[in-house]
């Protein structure tokens, strides 16, 4: 059986090859949270509580803009309302932890985390390596801890030396539009893209960027509608 420090570096080693593809996200978000007139303590604050990237960019962008810090909340808890579904989905392999290390690694628990640890997890196969598997998510999920903190805390530094006029937020629907690709891969992620989008166009007039949570709603919706009209296959 592997030992706890053999997991943690495997955990660590897993993670390297996507590192240099999360420290440019890091970076841009503290070059954002500097034009968005955030404190530079706040911002690296936020990258240690709420570690969560896509939530603080769209942060970043509505303090810009002055919109209430309850919208800001409810906003960034339906854009990580898919870390629900990891949780289920790691759940079951943790029953034997304690709840410190359940708390420890839900905090650590990361889109890219979750891709690398849910495959060591498959292979508990009995209850003693399952147990050792938490040094492994430890690992993988304090590599990226580390890897944001560095990465914010450089944008946070330069940022301050970039023009605004350089329009960096251009970034953030970047960044969505490589993450929702992927993810296409049947009907109903395509019809709820696809609704969101669309209804996201007319509804950016709306006051306080309410137009976002309608797009969200009216996408989750054409989903969920997609998928119970799928024909039941007979056997």
């Amino acid at each position: 059986m592997s030992s706890a420090k053999t997991e943690f570096l495997a955990g660590v080693r897993a993670t390297m090859p996507i590192l240099p593809g999360v420290f440019p996200f890091g970076l841009i978000f503290g070059t954002l949270a500097i034009q968005a007139g955030m404190q530079r303590m706040i911002a690296q604050s936020m990258s240690a509580l709420v570690f969560a990237g896509s939530s603080q960019f769209i942060a970043a962008q509505l303090i810009a803009t002055t919109v209430p810090a309850g919208i800001i909340v409810i906003t960034g808890a339906i854009v990580n309302l898919r870390h629900m579904l990891y949780s289920a989905s790691v759940a079951p392999y943790l029953l034997r932890y304690g709840w410190r290390w359940k708390i420890i690694l839900a905090y650590l628990l990361t889109d890219e985390a979750y891709a690398i640890v849910i495959g060591r997890l498959r292979q508990s196969l009995d209850d003693a390596y399952r147990l050792q598997a938490r040094w492994y998510f430890l690992g993988a999920g304090l590599a990226m801890w580390c890897t944001w903190q560095i990465s914010t805390a450089l944008g946070l530094f330069i940022g301050g030396t970039i023009p605004t006029s350089w329009q960096l937020d251009f970034a953030l629907p970047l960044t969505f539009i490589a993450l929702v690709f992927p993810t296409l891969k049947d009907r109903s992620s395509v019809a709820a893209a696809l609704v969101a989008g669309t209804v996201a166009l007319p509804a950016v007039a709306l006051p306080l960027k309410l137009g976002l949570l309608v797009a969200a709603a009216c996408g989750i919706a054409a989903g969920v509608l997609t998928e119970r009209s799928r024909p039941t296959v007979k056997r």
